[in-house]
């Protein structure tokens, strides 16, 4: 067996028994009667205004909410990660020009796509009336 499958292996063992770690120790969320609402758990809350209508007065809205922040976390840990590969490109590029230019345009790219995401969500939060994260 190599390295490279060795690896593999470890990571998928602890891929699994973090997964079964989080399955094992998490907290139980029993759905209670709050308000008339009967989904109340650990992730959608069913605090939600008796006087709202529509969409923002359902469990979906929480979920869709939800949604939004991991994307949007995962978007600045991509970000994260691409700043470090151009970063790791462009300090081993030692004397090669091409090596250097690569990095440089990962880095460019990389800013110009969190200012894409910015003025993304800029936008859609003057859209949406009262914002998307009230």
């Amino acid at each position: 067996m190599n390295l490279k499958q060795t690896l593999t292996r470890v990571f998928l063992a602890i891929f699994v028994v973090g997964a079964l770690a989080v399955t094992v120790l998490a907290e139980p969320s029993f759905a209670q009667g709050n308000k008339g609402c009967e989904t109340d758990t650990s992730i959608i809350s069913c605090n939600i205004d008796p006087s709202a209508e529509g969409l923002e007065a359902t469990g979906l809205w929480s979920i869709v909410l939800l949604a939004i922040n991991i994307l949007t976390g995962l978007v600045g840990v991509a970000a994260l990660a691409g700043i470090v590969y151009g970063s790791v490109l462009y300090t081993s590029a030692g004397g090669n020009a091409e090596q250097t230019k690569k990095a440089m345009g990962i880095i460019t790219n990389v800013v110009i796509g969190v200012i894409a995401f910015a003025a993304m969500f800029a936008f859609l939060n003057f859209l949406i009336p009262g914002g998307v994260f009230n």
